[in-house]
């Protein structure tokens, strides 16, 4: 079992920026990839970015691509979500996820992915 805890969320005015963080804990797997997910009410679950185990591959869904950053550091098993130039429309919950076997680019499909956290908040103001 992997445990993942998210952190970083609040609420920013349109164009500011807030930094999200997904700490991983149980079970570890090598060739990991790590991503995150958004949804908003009455939306469905979108994908944002992911990260492969070693950092040489990751993968932007377009409308964040340029403004969010990720990035993982594996000694402390966490993957961190950089994002600037936030918009209104970036407002949902982000939810971290795991995949515990990955080759090639990290998935962008949620039922790539096995594990999953509780999810942050992000509320960008117009």
């Amino acid at each position: 079992q992997v445990q993942l805890v998210e952190s970083g969320g609040g609420l920013v005015q349109a164009g500011g920026s807030l930094r999200l963080s997904c700490a991983a804990s149980g079970r570890t797997f090598d060739r990991n990839a790590m991503g995150w997910f958004r949804q908003a009410p009455g939306r469905e679950r979108e994908f944002v970015a992911a990260i492969n185990w070693n950092s040489d591959s990751t993968n932007y869904a377009a409308s964040v691509k340029g403004r969010f950053t990720i990035s993982r550091d594996n000694a402390k098993n966490t993957v961190d979500l950089q994002m600037n130039s936030l918009k209104p429309e970036d407002t949902a919950e982000y939810i971290c996820a795991y995949d515990t076997y990955n080759f090639g680019l990290p998935g962008s499909r949620a039922y790539d992915y096995q594990y999953w956290g509780q999810g942050t908040q992000v509320t960008v103001s117009s």
